[in-house]
């Protein structure tokens, strides 16, 4: 083997700091897209929450009381940097209990920052129990708005049963306990048992909204028939403040002292089913950048809009096609 010539050695002294460079390079441009990662997934820990800004809350769907949407209601009241707050909402409602449970947490952070509700498509039933709980509503004209009222639903398989040839039996305490039931025709006095229930909590809702919108007896006895009204008719009935969009939220905020200059910023329930290395978080980040939604979250959110909704709901159903039986009052 020849000796190596001092060129040569100069040569690859020189390769060995370039690849040294590359390689620093390289591992610091990961650390830095982890970093980047870590604070859009990361959100008020890291993100643009930790700037002045206006928060963006989404209700949507089924309302159920989660805990998720729950506490990042109390995430947004706690930080100081969401100077204000628009609760966006489109639902149909929801389970009554659950409505109640968002509906005072945003009277919370009301207390303490200006909160506006901007409906979009819909704000009906529980929905818009919601949105009675900010200090300013807006809706577009042709939003759906009201449905004030409340609902038991059970579904009776008695004749199912009967052609499958199936007898169910149950030994119970009293008549009344677990009525009505699914199987058999209800005892006496079960679905007046109900229909007290269901009044008491419609009246409860009708109080509610006649306190928060100003209304008199005879004005909340007319608009809680069940109805549903557009943007416009809501605006003229009181139901509403204001017709607009995102656009009027924020300059009903700046009019309570907010900068028009502060951004938007949406902000989104925390998870902890990110996966491996917050795999799960990156992979429902990216797709969503790419207009793609989680299949598993389409599901879940299917079937606790048709198999979850245990006890009183406060729920408005334009498919009628797919709404079981119902008892009203």
């Amino acid at each position: 083997m020849e000796p190596l010539r001092a060129d040569d050695i100069i040569d690859r002294q020189r390769m060995r700091r370039k690849l040294t460079f590359w390689r620093a390079a390289a591992v610091l441009a990961i650390i830095a897209g982890l970093i980047g990662l870590t604070a859009m997934l990361g959100g008020d820990r890291f993100g643009p929450q930790t700037r002045d800004h206006v928060a963006k809350i989404a209700v949507e769907g089924t309302i159920t009381g989660d805990d998720r949407l729950l506490a990042l209601i109390e995430r947004v009241r706690k930080n100081e940097q969401a100077q204000g707050v628009i609760i966006a909402i489109d639902s149909p409602g929801g389970t009554t209990a659950g409505s109640e449970a968002v509906h005072d947490a945003v009277r919370k952070l009301a207390a303490e920052k200006p909160v506006v509700a901007q409906i979009d498509t819909l704000a009906a039933s529980g929905g818009y129990m919601v949105a009675i709980a900010a200090e300013h509503i807006v809706a577009r004209q042709s939003s759906i708005v009201g449905s004030i009222g409340v609902i038991v639903q059970y579904p009776n398989f008695t004749g199912l049963l009967e052609n499958w040839g199936i007898d169910v039996r149950a030994i119970k305490s009293t008549p009344l306990k677990a009525e009505p039931s699914f199987f058999g025709e209800p005892p006496e006095g079960a679905e007046e048992m109900l229909r007290t229930l269901v009044l008491d909590s419609f009246d409860w809702f009708k109080e509610m909204v006649a306190e928060r919108r100003g209304f008199d007896q005879a004005t909340i006895d007319r608009l809680a028939d069940g109805s549903v009204y557009s943007g416009r008719i809501s605006l003229e009935n009181g139901l509403v403040d204001e017709l607009g969009g995102e656009d009027a939220a924020r300059a009903w905020l700046t009019g309570q002292g907010i900068d028009a200059e502060l951004k938007t910023i949406r902000w989104e329930p925390e998870r902890d089913d990110g996966g491996l290395f917050g795999l799960g978080l990156a992979a429902d980040f990216i797709a969503a950048r790419i207009g793609l939604s989680s299949p598993g979250a389409a599901v879940t959110n299917a079937l606790n809009q048709r198999l979850f909704l245990d006890g009183l709901i406060s729920l408005w159903h334009a498919d009628a096609l797919l709404t079981p039986p119902t008892a009203e009052p």
